[in-house]
């Protein structure tokens, strides 16, 4: 089974799920909305916001067939099935994509067993970012940028070949200073 996107109408990304979930079973076809929690700050008071990391798509596992393809096309809100011109379908004359192994492998690494990229706890000590905790642990290398006062890391992700810049929540964690132990 490879890893597709779906174009859909944004906003309407978990409606399209639903009807995914009603037209095939769980093991023909899975599909995860990627969300990341974020920390916005409204009327002086933090909250964590859930954002969809690619709005208008839904990513799909399945195995492609015609009949899959066919079924994926009646879906309300669905526009079409992304595509960079590598895979053909013969009966609609229809390019679409399966999404590159190395790619959906860090998007999945990323949100775990769920759909949402949680808050990493992050070191940050001359100019070095250390990750302590979350699902940055590990990939010190796709940050690109702290905002200490929105508590948010852009980090690189590659979607499709394009590559893009996702704000992803952190907790900046002070450095644990040892106690000086008084000698008698």
């Amino acid at each position: 089974m490879n890893w597709y996107v779906l174009f859909v109408e944004t906003g309407q990304e978990e409606v399209v799920q639903k009807f995914l979930n009603l037209y095939f079973d769980e093991a023909s076809l899975h599909s995860v909305i990627p969300k990341r929690r974020v920390p916005e700050k409204k009327a002086g008071a933090v909250k964590h916001v859930l954002k969809k990391i690619f709005p208008g798509y839904v990513l799909i596992k399945t195995r492609m067939t015609d009949e899959v393809f066919h079924t994926l096309k009646k879906v309300p809100k669905c526009y079409k099935l992304l595509n960079q011109g590598t895979l053909y379908s013969k009966d609609e004359g229809t390019y679409y994509s399966k999404i590159d192994e190395r790619e959906i492998s860090l998007i999945l690494r990323l949100i775990g067993d769920g759909e949402i990229v949680g808050i990493s706890g992050i070191y940050i000590e001359n100019s070095r970012v250390s990750v302590t905790s979350g699902p940055l642990k590990g990939m010190e290398g796709i940050i690109a940028k702290i905002d200490r006062h929105k508590k948010r890391a852009k980090i690189h992700l590659s979607f499709m070949g394009a590559e893009k810049l996702i704000d992803v929540g952190v907790e900046i964690l002070s450095p644990c200073i040892p106690q000086l132990q008084e000698t008698t």
